[in-house]
């Protein structure tokens, strides 16, 4: 009988989003989108960014990307959302566990897991690996663990007492030196157990050097030439440690049986075990890059200094992590290697149709986490090539200004070095994950030198917007995903790309061979109601938006989110998103442990990114260290566009853009002069009063193309493009 394994896809628990209800009272003060003509698509859009930025708050690692900035740039002072968000995002971002090496914790909820992983896979879902629970105290619930606790049967005691099983876990009394604990005999697949991890807490251990030890087929007897050491522990609260046994050499094959010697050199200490079991590997290879993110973003809107100095050299010792560990800087990609991470699938079908479960394999890398995505990484290049830029503008900016005071030392980057890299690995994943076959990028190439393509628009678009993706490509991609290029082969094609309407599937040709060995029954579920197989997250229809704009222009693009508004109007009117699918129509939803097929709501925060499309697309804004860029794209139907509430360092802005002029008003005042970058061309700029009017002064463009504004001589400025 074929054993299936069940779990949920895109479970994040780390809090709640918005339930998808009617949205509440927008405060007076949260921004507004003035488009005349188009009043109400833009309260609409309002309406949907007030329903999910009290949700923009830091959430996993893998948010820090996404919601940085729709939730700090708004100037809300209704119950204190502005200072919250930066408070609140600073310290987080501040927070964040980066290990010895430079690996940033992905953040996500607890579970028996690696604590600095993905919540699953753990040892019990899959073979070849073994645990014990002897207590639950302060630790996740079901289905994060166990739902039983396991007994000391079996084990062996040497140099120590038995205390028995309490409230915290297995006691045990220290009574001579190099005191042990010996694990029944129990075969493990080193393979299926790069790590192991024990719970546990200590007193008395002193300059103790713990290590474990461990037997094979071969070799049936515990000796030094299989031992690994960890760090000894003190303390009164239970302590995760993780032991990567894989990098010793003589981890592989059949491990038949552990031993854990304490290290201790007298006798006296007291040991609690909570938990000892081994463990997958579901780090992330993307959590340097989206921290990266996650920080020059803050940076940019807050102009934080006592942030920058905290954090640069976080910044810089996670992106060098990326360069070593994933070996990006030689091979100008991310390329990863770790255990369960070599983008082969963990499910194999025969030429009789008979299905192998590969466990082990298939574990995901990024937020879609049902997916492999490991070996050579398309995605996790992308983001490196993004993470490399911000970075290269941080260093820039910190050797501009060394009255900062922020430290560069030996950690520091060139940032023209930086740029160099970050072209060469455009150009590089521009032709080692392009399939042009189908005109897209893959989202990885495996171990064995395949490519799995499925048509993810989500990496597509990505792709474009983040500009790794050359023009050439940006444009056979828009050309497949608008629908005016039809695949031979895909599920979706032409119009049913957009089935679902507020954004386009996240794939399009239907996938039951190519996941974690987990979502071993996938050929059970339609296309569309998994949301990794031909289903959609509304937050990613801004990668879409963005990449529209940049590729086909503003008409197209505020044609596609004029559907997206459309749609979220309905379901307004049916009472948000639960109501609206509620059996009723085609479409389930995915939250907090049913798996569906629409990301709309719960753990979905990024659906809070949708608006961002007026700031950053249709109206051009970008915030700097020392001010902001304007590159307003309108639509032709369009005479004009309106956002205030622009909380931009100590400002508060509000940007009004038409056809051939560009005003900006500042409330708030700041020391520090303000650069305006606006698109190339000779500007002329009048500074005005808070009325609107000419205050007989003007400004003069600068060599650079930009201007420098103060904002004690006018509250306002005009700029006029000349002809």
């Amino acid at each position: 009988m074929r054993r299936v394994i069940v779990t949920f896809a895109l479970l994040f628990f780390a809090s709640s989003a918005s339930t998808g209800g009617v949205t509440m009272s927008i405060p007076d003060d949260f921004p507004r989108y003035g488009v005349p003509g188009h009043e109400k698509e833009m309260e609409s859009l309002r309406a949907l960014y007030w329903l999910h930025y009290p949700g923009s708050g830091p959430k996993a690692t893998l948010w820090d990307g996404w919601l940085s900035a729709p939730g700090l740039w708004p100037a809300v002072q209704t119950d204190n959302y502005a200072e919250y968000m930066r408070v609140e995002w600073s310290r987080e971002l501040s927070n964040r566990i980066i290990d010895k090496d430079g690996y940033v914790s992905v953040h996500q909820h607890a579970s028996i897991a690696h604590p600095y992983g993905w919540p699953f896979p753990f040892w019990n879902a899959g073979v070849g690996g073994y645990g014990w629970h002897f207590s639950f105290e302060g630790t996740v619930g079901h289905p994060w663990r166990q739902s039983n606790l396991n007994t000391t049967d079996g084990w062996k005691v040497a140099g120590a007492s038995d205390e028995g099983i309490h409230e915290q876990g297995w006691e045990l009394k220290l009574t001579a030196p190099s005191a042990s604990v010996t694990t029944p005999q129990q075969p493990i697949d080193a393979y299926n157990a790069p790590f192991i991890q024990m719970r546990w807490k200590a007193s008395g251990l002193g300059k103790a050097q713990p290590y474990l030890e461990w037997t094979t087929k071969d070799k049936p007897r515990f000796g030094p030439d299989r031992r690994f050491y960890f760090d000894a522990v003190e303390s009164a609260s239970i302590v995760y440690t993780v032991i990567p046994v894989y990098k010793h050499s003589e981890w592989k094959d059949q491990i038949t049986q552990i031993r854990v010697n304490f290290g201790n050199t007298a006798p006296g200490a007291a040991v609690t075990v909570q938990a000892f079991f081994t463990q997958y590997d579901t780090r992330h290879d993307i959590t340097s890059q989206l921290y990266v993110q996650g920080c020059d973003t803050y940076f940019r809107w807050t102009r934080d200094l006592g942030f920058l100095r905290r954090n640069v050299n976080r910044m810089r010792t996670a992106l060098r992590y990326v360069m070593s560990e994933h070996q990006a800087l030689k091979r100008q990609y991310v390329f990863n290697t770790w255990f369960g991470h070599d983008g082969r699938s963990g499910l194999k079908v025969g030429p009789d149709g008979k299905k192998e479960i590969l466990y082990g394999h298939g574990i995901g890398d990024n937020y879609w986490d049902l997916l492999p995505f490991g070996w050579k990484d398309a995605y996790a290049s992308m983001l490196y090539y993004d993470a490399l830029r911000r970075m290269a503008s941080i260093e820039r900016d910190i050797r501009e200004h060394p009255e900062w005071d922020i430290p560069i030392g030996t950690l520091a980057f060139e940032p023209d070095m930086l740029l160099r890299h970050a072209a060469d690995v455009k150009a590089a994943g521009n032709k080692l994950f392009w399939n042009p076959m189908t005109g897209r990028f893959v989202p990885n190439i495996d171990q064995d030198g395949r490519i799995h393509d499925y048509g993810f628009t989500f990496l597509n678009l990505e792709a474009v917007y983040y500009d790794f993706a050359s023009l050439e490509h940006a444009k056979r991609i828009l050309s497949w995903i608008s629908g005016k290029r039809t695949l031979r082969g895909d599920t979706a094609q032409g119009s049913d790309i957009y089935h679902w309407r507020f954004a386009p599937r996240a794939t399009t040709k239907r996938n039951i061979d190519y996941y974690y060995w987990g979502w071993s029954g996938p050929e059970t579920i339609p296309f569309g109601a998994q949301v990794q197989d031909g289903g959609a997250v509304l937050g990613f229809a801004y990668h879409d938006l963005m990449a529209r704009l940049k590729v086909l222009g503003p008409d197209d693009a505020w044609a596609r989110l004029q559907e997206t508004i459309k749609w979220f109007d309905e379901v307004q009117a049916a009472g948000g998103y639960r109501a609206y699918y509620n059996g009723s129509r085609e479409g389930a939803l995915q939250g907090s442990g049913t798996a569906g097929g629409l990301g709309l709501d719960q753990e979905f925060f990024e659906s809070v990114l949708v608006p961002q499309v007026m700031i950053d697309g249709f109206l051009g804004f970008r915030a700097f260290s020392d001010g902001f860029a304007l590159n307003p794209r309108l639509p032709s139907a369009w005479p004009e566009l309106t956002i205030d509430r622009i909380h931009l360092h100590n400002l508060t802005l509000r940007v009004r853009a038409t056809g051939k002029t560009i005003e900006v008003f500042a409330e708030g005042g700041s020391d520090d002069p303000c650069i305006v970058r606006l698109p190339e061309g000779k500007w002329k700029a009048t500074l005005l009063d808070k009325s609107g009017a000419g205050v007989g002064k003007s400004l003069v463009q600068r060599s650079d193309g930009t201007f420098r504004l103060e904002w004690s001589v006018a509250p306002g400025v005009r700029f006029k493009r000349g002809e």
